[in-house]
Protein backbone atom coordinates (compact mmCIF):
# COMPACT_ATOMS: atom_id res chain seq x y z
CA UNK A 1 0.00 0.00 0.00
CA UNK A 2 1.02 3.41 -0.90
CA UNK A 3 1.49 6.18 1.38
CA UNK A 4 0.51 10.05 0.06
CA UNK A 5 2.41 12.69 1.76
CA UNK A 6 0.51 15.22 2.79
CA UNK A 7 1.85 18.13 1.07
CA UNK A 8 1.04 16.14 -2.38
CA UNK A 9 -2.73 16.37 -1.71
CA UNK A 10 -3.46 18.79 -4.71
CA UNK A 11 -6.16 20.27 -2.53
CA UNK A 12 -4.02 21.35 0.00
CA UNK A 13 -1.41 22.30 -2.54
CA UNK A 14 -4.09 24.57 -4.15
CA UNK A 15 -5.06 26.07 -0.46
CA UNK A 16 -1.44 27.27 0.08
CA UNK A 17 -0.79 28.94 -2.84
CA UNK A 18 -4.15 30.39 -2.79
CA UNK A 19 -3.02 31.55 0.64
CA UNK A 20 0.48 32.83 0.00
CA UNK A 21 -1.06 34.57 -2.97
CA UNK A 22 -3.64 36.42 -0.72
CA UNK A 23 -0.88 37.03 1.94
CA UNK A 24 1.45 38.81 -0.77
CA UNK A 25 -1.76 41.00 -2.15
CA UNK A 26 -2.29 41.98 1.58
CA UNK A 27 1.30 43.32 2.23
CA UNK A 28 1.51 44.66 -1.45
CA UNK A 29 -1.69 46.45 -0.81
CA UNK A 30 -0.45 47.49 2.85
CA UNK A 31 3.13 49.36 1.11
CA UNK A 32 0.82 50.94 -1.29
CA UNK A 33 -0.99 52.76 1.10
CA UNK A 34 2.23 53.12 3.57
CA UNK A 35 3.74 54.96 1.38
CA UNK A 36 0.69 56.74 -0.29
CA UNK A 37 0.77 57.98 3.59
CA UNK A 38 4.22 58.88 3.65
CA UNK A 39 3.70 60.93 0.40
CA UNK A 40 0.73 62.87 1.16
CA UNK A 41 2.01 63.86 5.23
CA UNK A 42 5.35 64.69 3.35
CA UNK A 43 3.43 67.24 1.50
CA UNK A 44 1.14 68.52 3.76
CA UNK A 45 4.35 69.15 6.17
CA UNK A 46 6.68 70.79 3.45
CA UNK A 47 3.46 72.99 2.74
CA UNK A 48 2.69 74.10 6.57
CA UNK A 49 6.43 74.92 6.74
CA UNK A 50 6.55 76.80 3.53
CA UNK A 51 3.30 78.61 4.41
CA UNK A 52 4.58 79.67 8.06
CA UNK A 53 8.54 80.52 6.76
CA UNK A 54 6.68 82.43 3.98
CA UNK A 55 8.68 80.33 1.01
CA UNK A 56 5.35 81.12 -0.85
CA UNK A 57 2.73 83.76 -1.15
CA UNK A 58 0.66 82.83 1.69
CA UNK A 59 -2.31 85.09 0.23
CA UNK A 60 -2.38 83.26 -2.65
CA UNK A 61 -1.50 79.17 -1.50
CA UNK A 62 -2.51 79.52 2.60
CA UNK A 63 -1.14 76.78 4.14
CA UNK A 64 -2.76 73.79 5.77
CA UNK A 65 -3.28 74.99 9.61
CA UNK A 66 -5.02 78.18 8.51
CA UNK A 67 -7.43 76.28 6.34
CA UNK A 68 -8.19 73.76 9.05
CA UNK A 69 -8.84 76.69 11.60
CA UNK A 70 -11.13 78.80 8.87
CA UNK A 71 -13.10 75.42 8.12
CA UNK A 72 -12.96 74.88 11.38
CA UNK A 73 -14.44 78.09 12.21
CA UNK A 74 -16.99 78.18 9.34
CA UNK A 75 -18.55 74.24 11.10
CA UNK A 76 -19.04 75.53 14.06
CA UNK A 77 -21.12 79.05 13.10
CA UNK A 78 -23.24 76.34 11.36
CA UNK A 79 -22.16 78.25 7.65
CA UNK A 80 -20.11 75.64 6.30
CA UNK A 81 -22.41 72.55 6.42
CA UNK A 82 -25.26 74.26 3.83
CA UNK A 83 -22.82 74.73 1.27
CA UNK A 84 -21.81 71.11 1.68
CA UNK A 85 -25.08 69.38 1.56
CA UNK A 86 -26.20 71.54 -1.50
CA UNK A 87 -23.09 70.34 -3.50
CA UNK A 88 -23.24 66.66 -2.50
CA UNK A 89 -26.76 66.74 -3.27
CA UNK A 90 -26.45 67.84 -6.86
CA UNK A 91 -23.14 65.44 -7.43
CA UNK A 92 -24.57 62.54 -6.28
CA UNK A 93 -27.85 63.24 -7.85
CA UNK A 94 -25.79 64.37 -11.51
CA UNK A 95 -23.60 61.33 -11.28
CA UNK A 96 -26.69 58.37 -10.80
CA UNK A 97 -28.56 60.46 -13.19
CA UNK A 98 -26.01 60.92 -15.54
CA UNK A 99 -24.64 57.15 -14.94
CA UNK A 100 -28.23 56.06 -15.53
CA UNK A 101 -28.92 57.72 -18.22
CA UNK A 102 -26.02 57.44 -20.33
CA UNK A 103 -26.38 53.22 -19.93
CA UNK A 104 -30.41 53.16 -21.04
CA UNK A 105 -29.15 55.65 -24.37
CA UNK A 106 -26.75 53.43 -25.24
CA UNK A 107 -28.70 50.49 -24.57
CA UNK A 108 -31.44 52.06 -26.81
CA UNK A 109 -28.98 52.99 -29.78
CA UNK A 110 -27.64 49.29 -29.83
CA UNK A 111 -30.91 47.97 -30.08
CA UNK A 112 -31.38 49.61 -33.89
CA UNK A 113 -28.91 49.55 -36.25
CA UNK A 114 -30.75 52.10 -38.18
CA UNK A 115 -30.85 54.42 -35.02
CA UNK A 116 -26.95 54.19 -34.31
CA UNK A 117 -26.13 55.70 -37.91
CA UNK A 118 -28.51 58.31 -37.31
CA UNK A 119 -27.05 59.12 -33.59
CA UNK A 120 -23.61 58.57 -34.18
CA UNK A 121 -22.61 61.96 -35.77
CA UNK A 122 -24.94 64.03 -32.91
CA UNK A 123 -22.99 62.03 -30.41
CA UNK A 124 -19.49 62.82 -31.80
CA UNK A 125 -20.68 66.76 -32.06
CA UNK A 126 -22.23 66.70 -28.62
CA UNK A 127 -18.96 65.03 -27.01
CA UNK A 128 -16.73 67.45 -28.51
CA UNK A 129 -18.61 70.65 -27.59
CA UNK A 130 -17.61 72.19 -24.63
CA UNK A 131 -20.30 71.88 -22.10
CA UNK A 132 -20.05 75.02 -20.35
CA UNK A 133 -21.09 76.94 -23.03
CA UNK A 134 -24.93 75.50 -22.54
CA UNK A 135 -24.79 76.96 -19.11
CA UNK A 136 -26.66 80.09 -19.99
CA UNK A 137 -29.36 78.13 -21.62
CA UNK A 138 -29.97 75.89 -19.01
CA UNK A 139 -29.84 78.84 -16.49
CA UNK A 140 -32.54 80.62 -18.95
CA UNK A 141 -34.47 77.54 -19.70
CA UNK A 142 -34.64 75.55 -15.71
CA UNK A 143 -33.65 78.88 -13.46
CA UNK A 144 -31.34 79.80 -11.63
CA UNK A 145 -31.29 77.08 -9.25
CA UNK A 146 -30.31 72.85 -8.41
CA UNK A 147 -31.64 71.90 -11.97
CA UNK A 148 -29.65 74.54 -14.44
CA UNK A 149 -26.50 72.68 -11.87
CA UNK A 150 -28.14 68.94 -12.75
CA UNK A 151 -28.50 69.67 -16.09
CA UNK A 152 -24.72 70.87 -16.18
CA UNK A 153 -23.80 67.76 -14.73
CA UNK A 154 -25.73 65.60 -17.19
CA UNK A 155 -24.50 67.27 -19.89
CA UNK A 156 -20.89 66.43 -18.97
CA UNK A 157 -21.68 63.13 -18.09
CA UNK A 158 -24.32 61.63 -20.15
CA UNK A 159 -22.72 61.26 -23.56
CA UNK A 160 -19.18 60.15 -22.39
CA UNK A 161 -21.21 57.24 -20.51
CA UNK A 162 -23.28 56.53 -23.26
CA UNK A 163 -20.10 56.43 -25.92
CA UNK A 164 -18.14 54.38 -23.79
CA UNK A 165 -21.06 51.95 -22.67
CA UNK A 166 -21.98 51.43 -26.25
CA UNK A 167 -18.60 50.65 -27.25
CA UNK A 168 -18.22 47.62 -24.86
CA UNK A 169 -21.26 46.28 -25.81
CA UNK A 170 -19.91 45.87 -29.44
CA UNK A 171 -17.00 44.50 -28.10
CA UNK A 172 -18.28 41.56 -26.80
CA UNK A 173 -17.31 38.31 -28.54
CA UNK A 174 -20.38 37.53 -31.05
CA UNK A 175 -19.29 33.98 -30.61
CA UNK A 176 -21.27 34.10 -27.13
CA UNK A 177 -24.01 35.90 -28.75
CA UNK A 178 -24.34 33.42 -31.96
CA UNK A 179 -24.30 30.39 -29.09
CA UNK A 180 -27.34 32.06 -27.22
CA UNK A 181 -29.21 32.08 -30.49
CA UNK A 182 -28.43 28.80 -32.27
CA UNK A 183 -30.67 28.12 -28.70
CA UNK A 184 -33.21 30.16 -29.93
CA UNK A 185 -32.56 33.53 -27.58
CA UNK A 186 -34.08 36.61 -29.13
CA UNK A 187 -32.72 40.16 -29.21
CA UNK A 188 -33.69 40.96 -25.39
CA UNK A 189 -32.51 37.25 -24.30
CA UNK A 190 -29.15 38.21 -25.84
CA UNK A 191 -28.67 41.52 -24.16
CA UNK A 192 -30.13 40.23 -20.74
CA UNK A 193 -27.65 36.84 -20.50
CA UNK A 194 -24.84 37.87 -22.63
CA UNK A 195 -24.45 41.91 -23.65
CA UNK A 196 -25.51 43.10 -20.11
CA UNK A 197 -23.76 40.47 -17.67
CA UNK A 198 -20.23 41.22 -20.10
CA UNK A 199 -20.58 44.85 -19.68
CA UNK A 200 -20.78 45.33 -15.95
CA UNK A 201 -17.06 45.72 -15.33
CA UNK A 202 -17.03 48.62 -18.04
CA UNK A 203 -19.94 50.07 -16.55
CA UNK A 204 -18.52 50.03 -12.90
CA UNK A 205 -15.49 51.62 -15.00
CA UNK A 206 -17.73 54.63 -16.11
CA UNK A 207 -18.70 55.29 -12.99
CA UNK A 208 -15.40 56.00 -11.52
CA UNK A 209 -15.34 58.36 -14.55
CA UNK A 210 -18.26 59.96 -13.65
CA UNK A 211 -17.57 60.45 -10.15
CA UNK A 212 -14.88 63.17 -11.34
CA UNK A 213 -16.94 64.51 -14.21
CA UNK A 214 -20.04 64.83 -12.12
CA UNK A 215 -18.33 67.15 -9.18
CA UNK A 216 -16.87 68.96 -12.52
CA UNK A 217 -20.32 69.44 -13.72
CA UNK A 218 -21.76 70.51 -10.59
CA UNK A 219 -18.99 73.39 -9.23
CA UNK A 220 -18.84 75.13 -12.56
CA UNK A 221 -23.20 74.73 -12.47
CA UNK A 222 -22.43 76.94 -9.24
CA UNK A 223 -19.81 79.04 -11.21
CA UNK A 224 -22.43 80.36 -12.87
CA UNK A 225 -25.60 80.08 -11.09
CA UNK A 226 -25.61 79.03 -7.18
CA UNK A 227 -25.80 81.68 -3.99
CA UNK A 228 -25.21 78.14 -2.04
CA UNK A 229 -22.45 75.69 -2.41
CA UNK A 230 -18.87 74.71 -2.34
CA UNK A 231 -18.40 76.22 -5.84
CA UNK A 232 -19.61 79.32 -4.75
CA UNK A 233 -17.76 79.37 -1.83
CA UNK A 234 -14.81 79.25 -4.51
CA UNK A 235 -15.90 82.06 -6.66
CA UNK A 236 -16.72 83.84 -3.50
CA UNK A 237 -13.20 83.21 -1.97
CA UNK A 238 -11.50 84.80 -4.79
CA UNK A 239 -13.78 87.83 -5.17
CA UNK A 240 -12.93 88.94 -1.78
CA UNK A 241 -9.11 87.82 -1.85
CA UNK A 242 -9.76 84.74 0.70
CA UNK A 243 -7.56 82.28 -0.80
CA UNK A 244 -7.91 80.24 2.11
CA UNK A 245 -11.68 80.24 1.56
CA UNK A 246 -10.98 78.65 -1.77
CA UNK A 247 -8.18 76.21 -0.39
CA UNK A 248 -10.39 74.95 1.77
CA UNK A 249 -13.22 74.22 -0.20
CA UNK A 250 -10.81 72.38 -2.62
CA UNK A 251 -9.69 70.42 0.08
CA UNK A 252 -13.71 69.67 1.29
CA UNK A 253 -14.61 68.27 -2.53
CA UNK A 254 -10.96 66.51 -2.91
CA UNK A 255 -12.12 64.97 0.49
CA UNK A 256 -16.15 63.87 -0.87
CA UNK A 257 -14.84 62.91 -4.35
CA UNK A 258 -12.66 60.61 -2.90
CA UNK A 259 -15.21 58.92 -0.89
CA UNK A 260 -17.29 58.82 -3.62
CA UNK A 261 -14.55 56.97 -5.38
CA UNK A 262 -13.84 54.41 -2.99
CA UNK A 263 -17.59 53.96 -2.91
CA UNK A 264 -17.48 52.98 -6.65
CA UNK A 265 -14.01 50.74 -5.72
CA UNK A 266 -15.97 48.80 -3.50
CA UNK A 267 -18.69 47.91 -5.64
CA UNK A 268 -16.46 47.30 -8.22
CA UNK A 269 -14.77 44.89 -6.08
CA UNK A 270 -17.86 43.07 -4.66
CA UNK A 271 -18.90 42.26 -8.36
CA UNK A 272 -15.37 40.99 -8.77
CA UNK A 273 -15.85 38.47 -6.47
Amino acid sequence: MSLKHKDSDPNTLVKKIRLNFTKKQIREKRLVIVIQMIILFFFIGLWEIAGRLRWIDVLLFSYPSKIMNLLYSKLMDGSLLPHIGTTLFETVIGFILGTLCGTLLAILIWSSKILEKILDPFLVVLNSMPKIALGPLFIVGLGAGYLSIIAMTLAITVIITALVVLNSFKEIDSNYIKVVKIFGANKRETFMKVILPASIPTIVSTLKVNVGLAWIGSIVGEFLVSQQGLGYLIIYGFQVFNFTLVMGSLFIIAIFATLMYQAVAYIELKLNK
